[in-house]
């Protein structure tokens, strides 16, 4: 089981390299950060219009649970309502988030096409617009339960405490803690399983997408967290970068976050691959790239000694 499980991460990995994985998560992070920021200021804008008081605190405490340091950084500004924004910045920054992230969907999308091996112009231009545009309002609504989880979660802790016993406090708050933790990881590999379900070309199974989802959201948790240890402790990116430290380094992070995306589909394809000879032979050409070149050296060196003797 174990080395079965090695044998498809190690495949999926060579497979995502040949398929220029790191070309198209340029392209995704590039996308994603000219979202991430509109979307930001047009959620806080609309939170702050809620009567709980305690909104935007408890989105500002989720946030630092999954940004890096630095990217947090930015986002804190976000949160400062002193001033109130007009109606045309919230629908410009509206404006630019969504065709930012179909512009994302654009480039995951394309790194989805390769790694099931499809042909250009599976879908044709204005179908594979759609599709895109129609992921954003698709993916929101997991990400609208997560929000509504941050909202009365922090209501639902109170209540729990006061309610406890005082020696049973502490556990308590422990085991809610690990039920968001638990419920935000459920939350990312359905947003995933939504993207790989939609964003391919030849529609795939449920059952088929779950998989790649575990692995990009276990890879996307653990970047998140190793990133951060990494910004906080030993990198300054405002050293060499100035100003723009903070946009770099989320840059960097978004970067990586579309990486293990693109890595989570080629595991799908690797262990549930398309019918056809078309994805079969391809599969067995990359799978024999490893050693290909190691065959011929070792073919051309018999030879030599052939003539030799």
């Amino acid at each position: 089981m174990l080395l079965s499980l090695w044998t498809n991460l190690r495949r999926a990995a060579w497979n995502a390299f040949l398929h220029n994985v790191f070309t198209n998560s340029k392209a995704a992070a590039y996308s994603a950060i000219l979202s991430l920021f509109p979307a930001v200021l047009v959620g806080t804008t609309l939170l702050a219009m809620s009567p709980e008081t305690d909104t935007l605190s408890d989105i500002r405490s989720a946030f630092y649970d999954v940004l890096p340091p630095d990217t947090m950084a930015l986002v804190q500004s976000y949160f400062q309502m002193d001033r109130a924004r007009s109606v045309h910045l919230i629908w410009s920054a509206t404006a630019v988030a969504i065709f930012a992230a179909s512009g994302f969907m654009l480039s995951i999308m394309e790194g989805f096409r390769r790694a099931y091996r499809l042909p250009r112009g599976t879908w044709n231009f204005w179908r594979e617009r759609v599709v895109a545009f129609g992921l954003i309002p698709i993916t929101l609504v997991p990400m609208l339960f997560a929000t509504l989880l941050i909202i009365f979660g922090h209501q639902i802790e109170r209540w729990m405490i006061d309610n406890a016993g005082h020696e049973f406090r502490l556990y308590v708050l422990f085991l809610w803690r690990m039920v968001r933790w638990v419920i935000a990881m459920f939350t990312s590999v359905a947003l995933l399983a939504v993207i790989y379900h939609f964003g391919t070309p030849k529609t795939q199974n449920w059952r088929r997408v779950v998989p790649g989802a575990l692995l990009a959201t276990a890879t996307w948790f653990l970047i998140t967290l190793l990133y951060g240890l990494y910004v906080t402790r030993f990198a300054d990116y405002s050293v060499v970068y100035g100003s723009l430290g903070a946009a770099v380094a989320t840059l960097v992070w978004l970067y990586m976050v579309s990486i293990s995306i693109l890595v989570g589909a080629e595991f799908n394809a690797q262990i549930f691959p398309l019918a056809g000879s078309q994805a079969l032979s391809s599969a067995n050409d990359e799978e024999n790239a490893f050693t290909s070149g190691k065959n011929a050296d070792r073919v051309t060196a018999e030879q030599q000694s052939l003539r030799v003797k």
